[in-house]
């Protein structure tokens, strides 16, 4: 059985204000860092594999705190497949922007649907070859885990239907040749005041 640990990043000063988050490199806040501690704490009790990280600075600060609360270091392998979707025009858009520039969500420039979900089903299939029967954590965006969410659920939920938190965690599973979902947008590690 292949486990995924999926851990959306930390909060950014991009996340306070609103603004839409694509492959712009923004780096985590204070209050990013400590949920990416929280999240380290959270996990650390786990027998993990390998941390795969975005290469975007959000997402990588996360996958580095996270591997400072392991038990034993593991290596982190940054993965360009798993960056956020390309949102076009509307990068750095804050929501009211957004909403008056494109009211029907059609982004100029913007990483068609169809080509994120081939990307993340490919990425999904080498983690699967290159790390059969392991505890992987992957630290990436809030668009690449709604696709794998949305595939793995047919649609019930991710893309389209889940907001998720940030730093918040959710898991998968490949059993039998089969995903499955164990949890998503989980967020109770992050209530706690443990350090």
């Amino acid at each position: 059985m292949t486990v995924l640990c999926l851990v959306r990043h930390g909060e950014t000063e991009w996340n306070v204000i609103g603004k839409l988050q694509g492959r712009e490199n923004i780096e985590l806040n204070k209050n990013g860092k400590q949920q990416a501690e929280k999240c380290g704490l959270y996990l650390r009790e786990k027998p993990w594999d390998i941390i795969i990280s975005s290469p975007l600075s959000r997402a990588k600060q996360t996958a580095e705190i996270i591997n400072t609360f392991m038990l034993m270091p593991i290596n982190i392998i940054e993965m360009e497949n798993f960056i956020e979707r390309d949102y076009g025009t509307a990068s750095g858009l804050t929501t009211e922007e957004r909403t008056k520039m494109f009211p029907n969500r059609n982004y100029l420039n913007q990483e068609p649907r169809e080509v994120l979900n081939a990307r993340i089903i490919t990425s999904l299939n080498i983690i699967l070859k290159k790390y059969p029967e392991s505890n992987v954590i992957l630290v990436t965006h809030s668009a690449v885990i709604n696709t794998i969410l949305a595939i793995i659920s047919n649609n019930e939920i991710g893309s389209g239907k889940t907001k998720l938190f940030t730093a918040c965690i959710s898991s998968v599973y490949y059993h039998q040749e089969q995903w499955k979902i164990c949890e998503y947008n989980k967020i109770d590690h992050l209530r706690t005041n443990n350090h």
